[in-house]
């Protein structure tokens, strides 16, 4: 009998998990099947107990259900602790452990994407959202040799400083107003905001400019729909190298899938089921 695995969510309808799980299950002929769930807030605790059963070996979590997940787990990772949300579930023998991938993936998606190592290099991270939290925990145990933090709402991005620090990193907060003057001199510039987004607050928007990127920078861009966003077209038309979020997705979901079946995810049939996928919806 196939082995039980998927997404919850709420909606569900607009994940691509199922699309480059599935590929890579039958890839490596695992039985097995990934599919997605919408589960309602208030049904989400009866759902996580279900998973105990054998047959099930886990799950990604994907908003809002991230947090909410937690109080029904047996225990999380630090990286989840850390992120306070949890992206991934394994089920071993009826015990249940929430991880977080987003830093694992996004650390995998820069190297082996990009060629980047964010080892002593300067870096400027746009929001102080979930996913920024991630990234900042990620470039800090990275041995980054410096962040900056730009958002909306200073406080938020002061308290992710503040991460860095307790990590050993050097971090300044700053205004999203003032991105520009901070890109000058970093090396990597990741945007963890929703800017440019489809069906987004700011679906046309980039937090900056052509003229703000460094040449000799990579760009970053978390936001994976559209494949080409904003910001990327900017980065691009500054000369700066470029890496969309589509990398980062597959690479957590790398993660999950190495952690539920205990063998090597096949990377590269990974990110090709997610851009067709991805292709399909533009």
């Amino acid at each position: 009998m196939p082995q039980r695995l998927g997404i919850i969510g709420h909606p569900i309808g607009h994940s691509i998990s199922p699309a480059f799980q599935q590929a890579a299950l039958d890839a490596i002929g695992f039985d097995g099947v990934y599919q997605p769930w919408d589960v309602a807030p208030d049904a989400v605790g009866e759902f996580i107990a279900g998973l105990r059963a054998p047959g099930t070996l886990g799950i990604n979590v994907t908003v809002p259900h991230k947090e909410a997940v937690i109080p029904f787990l047996d225990e999380v990772d630090d990286w989840a602790a850390t992120a306070g949300a949890v992206n991934t579930i394994v089920n071993r023998d009826g015990r249940l452990t929430g991880h977080n991938t987003d830093g694992i993936g996004f650390l995998r998606a820069l190297r082996d994407g990009a060629g980047f190592e964010p080892q002593d290099q300067a870096v400027l991270v746009l929001g102080a959202g979930g996913s920024a939290r991630g990234v900042v925990y990620a470039l800090a145990r990275a041995g980054a040799a410096r962040l900056t933090i730009a958002n909306r709402t200073l406080e938020r991005a002061q308290r992710l400083a503040q991460i860095s620090a307790d990590s050993g990193v050097p971090a300044q907060a700053i205004a999203l107003s003032d991105a520009p003057n901070a890109a000058a001199s970093a090396a990597l510039i990741v945007n963890c905001t929703s800017m440019g987004m489809v069906h987004g607050p700011d679906e046309t928007g980039s937090p900056l400019s052509a003229a703000d990127i460094p040449p000799a920078a990579l760009v970053n861009d978390l936001v994976y729909n559209p494949l080409e966003t904003p910001l990327l077209r900017e980065a691009a038309r500054a000369g700066a190298a470029v890496l969309g979020g589509i990398q980062m997705l597959v690479y957590q979901g790398a993660a999950s899938f190495e952690m539920w079946t205990g063998q090597p995810a096949p990377a590269p049939v990974m990110l090709e089921a997610a851009t067709a996928a991805m292709r399909r919806r533009e």
